[in-house]
């Protein structure tokens, strides 16, 4: 049998978005870059064994008052229940992401570190490359050691934008 991931889509102040749900999680939040769709969708239709079909559910409609707040100033936290469609070792990678605190950023090396194995820099970019959940698994908080903006699915624009929202920290 076939699973359905209700989709729609959400623009962002820095580009749009695709929304995923399945069985009242949220499996995506990714943008629409047409380098990457293919791959991602790809993947995560393979492994949670479904389809997109346009509509609407509960956590999609939490998650669109969410990001409203986020992109408003207004939310640093997310609390919508997620589900990983990736190999064990990028939803390791992709739960370390969700504990990098709002405002804060780290680098490759430091997240490598932080998984225990340093030499892994690599795998654990590409993991975070892979990460289909954008801004709820923020992995635009993720930046070279140099403290330079490198690679993120939404281009070096969108990553820019949203650390400094997050820089900004407008929330009282």
């Amino acid at each position: 049998m076939e699973n359905i991931i209700q989709i729609q889509y959400y623009q962002s102040p820095c580009g749009e978005l695709i929304l995923g749900s399945l069985d009242g999680k949220l499996c995506l939040c990714d943008w629409m870059d047409e380098n990457r769709r293919a791959l991602i969708d790809r993947r995560v239709q393979k492994l949670l064994h479904a389809r997109y079909e346009a509509g609407e559910s509960e956590v999609l409609a939490r998650t669109v008052v969410q990001l409203n707040e986020y992109f408003a100033g207004k939310r640093k936290t997310f609390d919508i229940p997620l589900l990983f469609a990736g190999t064990d070792f990028q939803q390791t990678v992709w739960n370390a992401l969700v504990n990098i605190p709002y405002g804060k950023t780290l680098s490759y090396a430091a997240l490598s570190q932080k998984l225990g194995n340093l030499k892994a820099i690599r795998a654990v970019a590409s993991a975070n490359g892979a990460n289909p959940i954008s801004i709820l698994v923020p992995c635009h908080r993720v930046i070279g050691s140099n403290q330079k903006l490198v690679g993120y699915g939404g281009g070096l624009p969108a990553k820019k934008l949203l650390l400094e929202l997050e820089a900004s920290d407008r929330l009282f």
